[in-house]
């Protein structure tokens, strides 16, 4: 009776679990079979989704943008580069315009000076110095091609001033040295412009030193001025007369000397100096011979 009772109290149980597994699969397919639930299940995949691919948009126009800033940021540079080539290029033309204007100008004056010269005369352009010669001799880019010789007077137009720089003391084909007035070597017959006394200039072989014109009657004293203008005289052939040498800077008087002397600074800048003429020493003497004959 027992064992009777056990088997009904199990299949029961096992109906209960087959009618329970049955209601929750018939419940499930109803409501999966539900509109609302595969709405539900679509906002939910396309909410998932569209996250994902805004993400992914997001990530992929960030490395865009960096890329093409890099590319913008690189393109900038190079026409930061040409640009500030080109402006340098600009303004070197404008100094070499600006050089050229000066250039031109320079040359102006010195061909208007070139057409007063009343000598055959040698135009130059000094081109260095001889560190080597005793004289330190300005050499100048015209020789014996164009006529210059030996002892021929240099002189030069600056500031308005036709002034004398020096003479000729060594010739080759196409250059010559010049011994320029402030080397100790140089010695110029010449007169005060105003008193008309006379003495020799003498260099003290550097252009910072002033020139001194030496042997100065010693009554001259008191008629020379400062300011002086002291010009060559054209005594001994070498020099033409009338040419600016220098200012009286400075007065030397000694009461036990037979004569005075007075310091001068030379109207030529040399540091300044970049044209010269060269004067035709034979036009020079007969000129000056013409001119003597005429006042006599």
């Amino acid at each position: 009776m027992r064992i009777r009772k056990d088997r009904k109290q199990g299949r029961g149980n096992v109906d209960l679990y087959v009618f329970a597994a049955l209601s929750l699969v018939s419940f499930s397919v109803l409501l999966f079979s539900t509109r609302s639930f595969v709405a539900s299940v679509k906002d939910a995949g396309l909410s998932l989704f569209s996250g994902f691919r805004g993400s992914i948009h997001e990530a992929s126009s960030l490395v865009s943008n960096t890329v093409l800033s890099i590319q913008e940021l690189a393109t900038l540079r190079r026409e930061y580069a040409e640009l500030a080539g080109r402006m340098t290029r600009y303004e070197q033309l404008e100094r070499s315009a600006a050089e050229i204007r000066q250039e031109n100008n320079r040359l102006r004056e010195q061909l208007g000076f070139s057409e007063t010269l009343r000598y055959r005369h040698i135009p130059a352009e000094l081109i260095g110095r001889d560190p080597d010669n005793l004289f330190s001799a300005i050499v100048i880019n015209k020789g014996k091609r164009e006529g210059i010789a030996n002892n021929m007077p240099v002189i030069a137009y600056q500031n308005g001033v036709q002034a004398l720089v020096g003479k000729v003391i060594q010739t080759a084909q196409f250059e010559s040295l010049v011994m320029p007035l402030y080397d100790g070597s140089s010695y110029v017959s010449s007169r005060l412009s105003e008193s008309r006394y006379e003495g020799i200039v003498e260099g003290r072989g550097s252009p910072d030193f002033p020139l001194v014109m030496r042997l100065i009657r010693k009554q001259a004293r008191d008629e020379i001025n400062y300011g002086e203008l002291i010009i060559s005289s054209g005594i001994g052939g070498v020099y033409p007369s009338g040419i600016t040498i220098g200012r009286v800077s400075n007065i030397l008087y000694q009461e036990d000397e037979t004569s005075m002397g007075v310091e001068l600074e030379a109207v030529v800048d040399f540091s300044r100096l970049e044209y010269v003429f060269v004067i035709d020493a034979e036009d020079m003497r007969k000129a000056e011979a013409g001119e003597g004959e005429a006042d006599g």
